[in-house]
């Protein structure tokens, strides 16, 4: 029997002695974040999936699992189909389905502090047009049949000096209240901890690779700030640290201290922040605001001084997984094909010995032959799989560092993987060349530039099922809003001194995957001919291509003219750091391309 029968079970006990006919549990925790903490991986402990995405329906007789297009491979080695049907987030939105598959009448159970209030309020809406109620229940009932949940990690929060953050945390909360003012609001729901971190300039070591400290505030158009968080997050330091007009509160109090702005009108961010909070401000007679977080895009833009640490950041990186690479080729040829784990210790070993090292900024993909096939595979949940001859490995991966977060990821050559692989691959490096070279005029968003990336595999008949960047913090988030590059609408327009991702790849399910990152800034173009001010963007991350995995023919001489500048910046930047084996695989693999 599987060990998931019994937890369904469990679950569908506690619904029918609470009257319940459904019960909606989401890969998500209180803060709406993407990496949660082990005590808060409800999904995961009801179903056994791991990814970082994704919804389970619970009925009396029925489960289901929801999950997008990254997944859809990984959700079936993982959840058993026994006990769960499988379906697409995307193509089968989840309250929708439910709606259609419920009796007349039926009674559907959410944790509100568990999804937005624009998830609560359309969800409700939704279920009510089909003749069902949507019931808010904070007694989670996963915490009441999870016995062996383990208990929360609790450890004070680092305090980051002005060398780093470029800006006081006084002077950046008296910079976003004029704003909030500005709104007309009264005060401010400051929700997602990594707004909350950079606000505060502070940091937080409780979650693995997201420094950030779980809690959530509330910003006066005064400039003063409610913090609610656990009291044994905040550190010695802290109130001189963050200035005057700052207090802090146990999240214990915060229904009662949300039920004191009544009459004021309040700023919350209807997809950001969790429906508790904002239903509680209401219920309590705030008028809420419907609007972006304003810590949002300031936090997004960064400022001199960040945008300098997280270069030095890359740079170092960039040594690290140099390193990693002329010894991986060096393993290949003498006939080493280690496993996934393997090498994946090996990166994080180069990596974690760089100065200002903090963390890695996710688990790292590591993925050799058809794992690379599923774009965010993480051998740790199954056998380690050893390198095949004449295939590709992809390894993602990232670090924190006190002065910037990186995200790389390299498609290596493992013998000789054939005509397809590297025709695929020159298509995906098209696209990415296509991005990067890009300019573009203020308004732009990541909406209108993402057709770049895909056009050379649109043209064939290919796609990719993933976003083509995401924005990124500085000692924060690897996976930051709201700026992104993407199909799916955006109205965020790109600002200088914002940090995304570019990278396309491709998959062939079951046999390769492919894919070609590197973090990007947006900058003003200072060298513009015409009458119009365009933005491009400055690539950060400093390691070649593989440039045996290149169709020459595919390439025109604008793309060679690129991979060609860009390799010598690199050989030129990295070059020096390096010493013998090492920087002579590094003059290789960055010399120019044959006429």
């Amino acid at each position: 029997m599987s060990m998931f029968e019994p937890r369904l079970e469990a679950l569908r006990q506690c619904m029918r002695q609470s009257g319940y006919d459904a019960l909606v549990v989401p890969r998500a925790d209180e803060y709406l974040g993407e990496y949660i903490p082990a005590h808060n991986e409800r999904l995961r402990w009801v179903s056994g999936f791991t990814g970082s995405a994704g919804v389970v329906i619970v009925m009396a007789t029925r489960a289901a699992i929801f999950v997008d297009g990254r997944y859809t491979v990984q959700v079936r080695r993982e959840v058993p189909e026994e006990l769960f049907e499988y379906h697409h987030l995307v193509d089968e939105p989840h309250v929708a389905w439910l709606a259609g598959e419920l009796s007349p009448g039926a009674r559907v159970a959410c944790d509100p502090r568990l999804h937005s209030l624009r998830w609560y309020r359309d969800a409700a809406e939704k279920l009510a047009a089909a003749g069902h109620e949507l019931l808010p229940d904070t007694d989670n009932l996963v915490d009441r049949c999870w016995r062996d949940r383990p208990a929360p990690v609790v450890s004070p929060a680092l305090l980051l000096a002005e060398a780093f953050t470029g800006e006081s945390a006084l002077d950046k909360r008296r910079r976003i209240a004029a704003d909030v003012a500005a709104r007309g609001g009264d005060a401010a729901l400051v929700f997602a901890p990594d707004a909350v971190s950079w606000l505060l300039n502070i940091r937080g070591t409780d979650i693995p690779r997201l420094p950030v400290v779980q809690g959530f505030a509330l910003l006066e158009a005064s400039g003063e700030l409610t913090l609610f968080a656990d009291p044994a997050r905040i550190p010695a330091g802290f109130t001189e640290h963050v200035g005057e007009g700052v207090r802090t509160l146990p999240e214990s109090a915060a229904a009662e201290s949300l039920a004191g702005y009544r009459g004021k009108r309040v700023l919350a961010d209807p997809d950001s922040a969790n429906a508790w909070t904002q239903l509680t401000l209401e219920e309590g007679g705030a008028t809420l605001v419907s609007g972006q977080d304003p810590v949002l895009l300031p936090k997004a833009c960064k400022n001199p001084v960040e945008l300098a640490g997280t270069r030095r950041a890359h740079i170092r990186d960039a040594v690290a997984e140099i390193r990693f690479l002329a010894w991986f080729d060096g393993e290949v040829a003498a006939g080493r094909l280690h496993d996934e784990a393997t090498l994946a210790d090996r990166l994080g070993e180069l990596r974690a010995s760089g100065e200002a090292f903090r963390d890695f900024s996710f688990d790292t993909i590591s993925a050799a032959g058809a794992n690379a096939a599923l774009c965010h595979y993480n051998h740790l949940n199954a056998e380690p799989a050893p390198l095949p001859m004449d295939s590709v490995y992809l390894v993602d991966s990232g670090g924190q560092y006190t002065d910037g977060t990186t995200d790389i990821t390299r498609t290596v050559a493992v013998g000789d993987p054939g005509e397809e692989v590297r025709r695929m691959f020159t298509l995906v490096l098209k696209g990415h060349i296509a991005l990067a070279r890009a300019r573009f005029p203020r308004g732009t968003t990541g909406t209108h530039l993402d057709a770049l990336a895909r056009q050379f595999l649109w043209r064939e008949g290919y796609d990719f099922d993933h976003g083509t960047g995401h924005g990124v913090g500085v000692f924060l988030s690897v996976h930051e809003g709201p700026q992104r590059i993407a199909k799916r609408h955006s109205d965020v327009e790109l600002l200088p001194g914002m940090i995304i991702s570019n990278e396309p790849g491709y998959y062939r399910d079951g046999a390769y995957g492919i894919r070609c990152e590197n973090l990007v800034v947006v900058r003003e173009a200072d060298d513009v001919v015409g009458d119009t001010p365009v933005l491009e963007f400055e690539t950060i991350t400093l390691v070649p291509f593989d440039r045996r995995l290149l169709d020459l023919n595919l390439l025109d001489s604008g793309e060679r003219a690129w991979l060609d500048r860009y390799h010598a910046r690199v050989a030129d930047t990295i070059g020096p750091l390096l010493e013998g084996r090492d920087r002579a695989w590094l003059e290789s693999a960055t010399a120019a391309l044959p006429a």
